[in-house]
């Protein structure tokens, strides 16, 4: 077999890259002075001209690529800390007791490590939007990506409403007596995100910029706090005046109801872990994702490390699991039962509750407008790929996918159902919806890193010939693998326990979706599980300078084992 032309430095053909006129050493079409206008109101969506469709010619069209490394820095890090984190993170405490919250959460975050790192092999080979839906078209099977593609749209669709909610009532927290009506802050929400979405995807890489700054200083500074509460320097007027330890992990102990109290907290960590792989989407808008989300991927080390791991460990040190105020949640959401805040009461420190409920504000409005990008891009790669009606294709001048966002930020209209008394009934049933689409998503990547690899050394082609590299390569995946279906069946056992049929479908509601997803795929395109000798994994590679990166490899080979280790992590 012989090697692509990523190897050699030739130049690519159309049929290679999918877009007329590409430039190997850009990666950009040489269309873009054509399609992209040199006015700046129009670059940046603030005129009437930004929202006529894009002339980008035949095959599949480019969206803008804006995002700076620091961009794809912080949405990797950050990005996905919100209220499964701050608030999801009590109802766990309270479920499975500490030890069952540290766990699984470590558990997830071995999977979603190496599940990112998959993630990042393959993005930087084939950086295209809709990222792991087109990876599982083209690896695992055409009609599993067709009900991946859909399960991820949907997924994002039913988060923005639950989101919109969330935001309306964590203002509550300051008007107790409800004198404003929720209604009004849905509203402002919502116009919010709309305004972020004017500005396309650099509005929403600044957000995210931004938000996740905000999200990881408060979570440091909550650390350092906890710290100081556990070794008893609170306030005299709080309960953290002297050493309190582990005594929690005593009494009333370490764990809470049993094996049934472990299992039902691994959803609680998979949602606290949703958009981890929005890196991966975002790649696409990068200008060189070649050099900046290898950087990106490995931040997520440290999130789950420090932020998720010893944030969590101090919440189980200061806050009892049969705290009262754990189990008061509302139909929604109760910022008043996040253990982050309950800590600042409990430990007296006036303000720091107002605090933590503003970077919980910022957190969860964050959250919904990475719905609308997730979902927005899935959307339009399934209709750039004929499992979508065409009309989500457009894309505007300003690179702007009109379509597909607009009908994503029109599901936020659900929010609304929150004003009727059978709203409760609604959400309960659109987080079911929500609940385990991620893990389905994420076993996608692990699976088609696993094939990829195997079609890669079918067809010929060497690991070095690989830019970026799995840390764990294909043993990695395997693992995230295997404890995505461990996590699925510890669910199902928790959704079987009550017996209940509707108890059953409002934990387990993912399943029969993608399944059915999953049938329509399979009957509109009557294309199966794909060979390896069926993969094509030449078309559409990122034509990369092999020069310099055999250059920095070999700089890299030469330095002492702790700066390779460095920068293994960095």
């Amino acid at each position: 077999m012989t090697h692509s032309s990523s190897q050699d430095g030739s130049a690519p053909n159309e049929k290679d890259v999918g877009v007329p006129g590409y430039t190997a050493a850009t990666g950009h079409s040489q269309q873009d002075g054509a399609v992209r206008s040199d006015n700046w109101m129009t670059r940046n969506g603030l005129n009437l001209e930004s929202f006529k469709k894009r002339d980008y010619g035949k095959g599949i069209v480019e969206l803008d690529r804006t995002m700076k490394p620091r961009h794809l820095h912080m949405i990797a890090i950050g990005g996905s800390i919100g209220a499964g984190f701050f608030v999801g993170s009590g109802s766990a405490l309270s479920k499975g007791g500490p030890g069952s919250l540290l766990l699984d959460f470590l558990i997830i975050g071995i999977m979603m490590f190496n599940v990112v790192y998959a993630l990042g092999e393959l993005s930087v080979m084939y950086p295209v939007s809709g990222g792991f839906y087109t990876y599982a078209v083209r690896f695992i099977d055409p009609a599993w990506g067709f009900a991946m593609g859909w399960n991820y749209v949907m997924q994002w669709a039913v988060v923005l409403p639950l989101e919109l909610t969330v935001c309306s009532l964590t203002i509550g927290y300051w008007d107790p007596e409800g004198k404003i009506s929720v209604g009004v802050w849905i509203t402002v929400f919502f116009v919010l995100i709309l305004i972020v979405n004017i500005f396309g995807t650099l509005g929403y890489a600044e957000e995210e910029f931004w938000s996740s700054c905000i999200k990881l200083g408060a979570t440091v500074v909550f650390i350092l706090i906890a710290f100081v509460m556990v070794l008893g320097g609170g306030p005299d007027n709080g309960r953290y005046n002297e050493y309190w330890g582990a005594r929690l992990w005593h009494e009333p102990g370490a764990f809470n109801n049993g094996f049934l109290g472990f299992c039902s907290v691994f959803v609680t960590a998979a949602f606290a872990f949703s958009g981890t792989e929005l890196v991966g989407l975002a790649a696409a808008e990068s200008d060189n994702p070649v050099a900046a989300l290898p950087g990106a991927i490995k931040q997520v080390f440290w999130r789950i490390t420090l932020f998720y791991i010893l944030g969590l460990l101090f919440v189980g040190l200061l806050i009892p699991y049969d705290d009262p105020n754990l189990l008061g949640a509302a139909d929604y959401i109760n910022v008043n039962a996040s253990p982050f805040v309950l800590v600042g009461k409990y430990a007296g420190l006036n303000g720091f509750d107002s605090f933590m409920n503003v970077v919980i504000l910022i957190s969860v409005l964050s959250i919904g407008v990475s719905a609308v990008y997730g979902g927005s891009r899935t959307l339009t790669a399934l209709a750039q790929q004929g499992y979508a009606p065409k009309i989500f294709t457009y894309v505007d001048r300003s690179g702007r996918p009109l379509a597909s966002v607009g009908i994503i930020i029109a599901f936020g209209l659900l929010a609304y159902v929150n004003l009727n008394s059978s709203g409760p009934d609604v959400f309960t049933w659109l987080q079911a919806l929500s609940g385990l689409a991620a893990l389905f998503t994420w076993g996608s990547i692990c699976l088609a890193h696993i094939r990829f690899r195997n079609a890669w050394k079918y067809h010929g082609h060497t690991l070095d010939e690989i830019p970026f590299q799995a840390i764990f390569g294909v043993y990695g995946s395997y693992v995230g693998l295997v404890l995505i279906v461990l996590v699925l069946i510890a669910q199902f056992y928790v959704a079987i326990e009550p017996l209940d049929a509707t108890s059953f479908f409002q934990s387990y509601l993912a399943m029969p979706v993608v399944i059915f997803f999953w049938f329509v795929g399979y009957f509109w395109k009557r294309e199966g599980w794909l060979r390896t000798s069926q993969m094509d994994v030449d078309s559409g590679r990122r034509e990369l300078n092999w020069d310099e990166i055999r250059a920095y490899r070999e700089h890299l080979a030469a330095q002492p084992a702790w700066k390779r280790f460095y920068h293994m992590l960095f």
